[in-house]
């Protein structure tokens, strides 16, 4: 598989900014975004389930962004609103072949990864 990422920026605090991800090749289960902030270990943001949808956000992004696939365009979205300074970070497309979303948001254990791009929340 390989993942294709787009959309980072600079954005105010309080903005928005959606990111994508097209994918190609295999077939994937999870698919979804993991980042790592400048001297933080790399976090979870979300992720989902390729073919139920069921998603899984990590607890510092839960009401703020939005995780959608479209199939069709083997594309998944990041729609991020409300953004904070701490959501500044490179955010990186994984997918994973046989395990879940859940597992892949917790472990951060993926079989593909996309380049990162970065988002930076800043006045």
């Amino acid at each position: 598989v390989q993942l294709q990422a787009s959309g980072g920026g600079l954005v105010q605090p309080g903005g928005s900014l959606r990111l994508s991800c097209t994918a190609s090749g295999e077939i994937y289960t999870a698919i979804g975004w993991l980042r790592q902030a400048p001297g933080k270990e790399r976090e979870g943001v979300s992720c989902i389930n390729s073919r139920d949808g069921r998603a899984y956000y990590g607890d510092s992004v839960k009401g703020r962004f939005t995780i959608s696939r479209d199939n069709a365009k083997n594309t998944v979205y990041l729609q991020m609103h409300s953004l904070k300074p701490e959501d500044t970070a490179v955010y990186y497309c994984a997918a994973a072949w046989d395990q879940g979303p859940y597992v892949v948001l917790t472990t951060g254990v993926v079989d593909y990864w996309g380049q990162g791009t970065l988002v930076t929340v800043s006045s």
